[in-house]
């Protein structure tokens, strides 16, 4: 965007992954400055996924750049990212259904006492205080998560990202199978991780979920990164246009072979 931002969380430039010689992600280049929500949009196919797996290291870029920070940075695994403040929560969530939230939010990094037993009074009060900050409405900390609504599983998710420092956040398709009063719930949580200074990579099909979250739009085809728009100055039918026709608003011929 702009330079009076600052200096952006993540910079992934030139990025390209193959897969037997097939080009998924094609010299993209996409960033993310604190506060902010921008969208990786396109059809089935597009890459949107494979490059987010550059950042998040699922699946490492075969050439390109990536900075945080300004500093370029190798990601190779998930741990490396996890180790730059990178976290991703995945559609599936990731969480054990037969335990609470506190033991959701610690688990693998449990807290324990001096005698070497698990410490849940600790862990219960973090969970509670980051959970305050989040979403002051979640009441249900020593309930099995399979209890619990959509919503407030997405809280106990972001809540464990939050509490071991993340400063940049992957969603992958965070609202899917939600109903409307659990969207807003999610739609909460996003804003207060704006307001928090995170960064956000949105991953969505859902253009009205793109509209209500993102501040920016970077849309794929095909591989390859059509633009990135600024959400205030476009419409849904532009952001449809690019992900359709693979071009620009205002162009006249894409350059992609649509049949």
């Amino acid at each position: 965007m702009s330079d009076e931002r600052g200096t952006p969380l993540v910079e992934m430039n030139h990025m390209n992954v193959s897969f037997g010689g097939v080009h998924a992600v094609e010299d993209v280049s996409v960033d993310l400055y604190p506060g902010e929500v921008v969208a990786i949009v396109g059809g089935n196919g597009a890459g949107k996924t494979t490059l987010i797996r550059c950042l998040s290291g699922a699946h490492p870029g075969e050439s390109g750049e990536i900075k945080i920070n300004g500093q370029a940075v190798a990601i190779t695994n998930p741990i490396e990212a996890m180790g730059f403040g990178v976290e991703t929560i995945y559609q599936t969530l990731a969480l054990a259904d037969n335990i609470d939230a506190p033991s959701n939010m610690f688990l693998g990094r449990e807290l324990m006492t001096r005698w070497g037993t698990l410490d849940d009074k600790a862990m219960e009060q973090a969970t509670r205080e980051v959970m305050g900050r989040l979403n002051p409405r979640f009441l249900n900390f020593r309930v099995p998560v399979k209890s619990l609504s959509g919503g407030q599983r997405q809280s106990v998710a972001i809540a464990r990202a939050v509490h071991f420092n993340a400063k940049i956040l992957i969603m992958d398709e965070p609202t899917a199978a939600l109903g409307p009063a659990e969207t807003e719930q999610v739609r909460e949580l996003i804003r207060q991780l704006k307001a928090e200074g995170i960064g956000i990579f949105l991953i969505s099909h859902d253009i009205h979920d793109v509209f209500d979250m993102a501040d920016r739009i970077s849309v794929m085809a095909q591989g390859k990164l059509v633009g990135t728009v600024i959400k205030d100055e476009v419409t849904k039918d532009d952001v449809l246009t690019m992900i359709i026709a693979g071009r620009m608003p205002g162009e006249v011929d894409g350059d992609l072979d649509l049949h």
